[in-house]
């Protein structure tokens, strides 16, 4: 391709990306005025923490969404990744094995998801939903509903270490936006993804491998939701099949807020890291105010609403 299909790629952070950023100070400021403890900096190291593992899935999440998909079976990915994962450490095999088998489940799990949608016609809500069942089935079937526990030490420490000072699931995480950052806006294969999710017809018109590229979307989502698990499991020393339970509507929620269309076409990585950011940043003050969880659970939906109607006034102003 010659020229580039969209046009939302231009510069490192777009404008909406630095309005999801005064919404993180904006948020962050309020906290620190009722909760003077908001802003110590091992809390705000708790908040990244805490934010890391629905970043690492939420930036795959953002990658679907660009491409015009939606998947909602990431939660039941990560647990079945982690049960595979944890059996293969328990049952003697090296932790470096079980971590690749985990992160190749997960990615042929979401591959199976983007063969489906690229060449069975099927929306990817449906096709996502059913395959959230089958999955969720699946780990329950394989551990027959128990958790895996006994998890090496090795694999514990390693993934609960810190680098200079930040705990290892920050650092991972900021290695996968990294990389995804680069893969969307300075490869082809990120302007094919953006092509795809903004009109699929002309981006096939246009010569964009437009089955391979959705395949490539969710493959990645898939193994996005693996890592995510397993940093879990290191931390936790256990693997559950239940694990992952709605992780798909947070990733989805951090997606939203950062600026990402459902509709396709549209986000970016930095707005989702940001959005990550003000979800936990949220949960962390509430529960430092001693907020119940249910009412945690109305204000992030309060925000998600607002960050959509914002989403629509700017979009109406272009």
């Amino acid at each position: 391709m010659s020229s580039r299909v969209f046009s939302d790629t231009g510069s490192p952070v777009s404008v909406r990306d630095l309005g999801t950023l005064i919404g993180v100070v904006l948020i962050f400021a309020a906290f620190a005025f009722v909760a003077p403890s908001f802003l110590n900096a091992q809390n705000l190291i708790n908040i990244l923490q805490q934010s890391a593992i629905n970043a690492c899935v939420a930036v795959g999440m953002t990658i679907v969404i660009i491409s015009g998909g939606i998947d909602l079976s990431v939660g039941p990915v990560a647990a079945l990744s982690a049960v595979v994962a944890a059996t293969l450490m328990v049952k003697g095999l090296p932790p470096s094995v079980g971590f690749v088998a985990g992160v190749l489940v997960g990615t042929v799990c979401g591959s199976i998801n983007g063969v489906i949608v690229a060449y069975c016609g099927l929306q990817p809500f449906i096709v996502t939903l059913g395959t959230l069942s089958i999955y969720r089935a699946l780990a329950l079937i394989f551990t027959d509903g128990n958790p895996v526990l006994g998890i090496p030490d090795a694999f514990r420490n390693a993934l609960s270490a810190t680098f200079f000072g930040l705990p290892m699931s920050v650092v991972i995480v900021a290695i996968v936006a990294i990389l995804a950052w680069v893969m969307l806006r300075k490869m082809p294969l990120g302007e094919y993804i953006f092509a795809v999710g903004g009109n699929e017809e002309a981006a096939r018109v246009a010569g964009v491998p437009v089955e391979r590229t959705k395949i490539f979307a969710y493959s990645i989502s898939g193994g996005l939701a693996s890592l995510g698990a397993l940093i879990v499991v290191g931390r936790l020393g256990a693997a559950e099949p239940v694990l992952g339970n709605l992780w798909e509507l947070d990733a989805i929620a951090a997606a939203a807020i950062g600026g990402a269309s459902l509709l396709g076409g549209k986000g970016g990585v930095i707005g989702t890291l940001l959005g990550a950011i003000i979800l936990g940043g949220m949960r962390n003050g509430l529960t430092l105010m001693n907020v119940q969880a249910f009412y945690q659970l109305l204000a992030t939906g309060v925000v998600i609403l607002l960050a959509m109607m914002v989403d629509r006034l700017t979009r109406g102003r272009r």
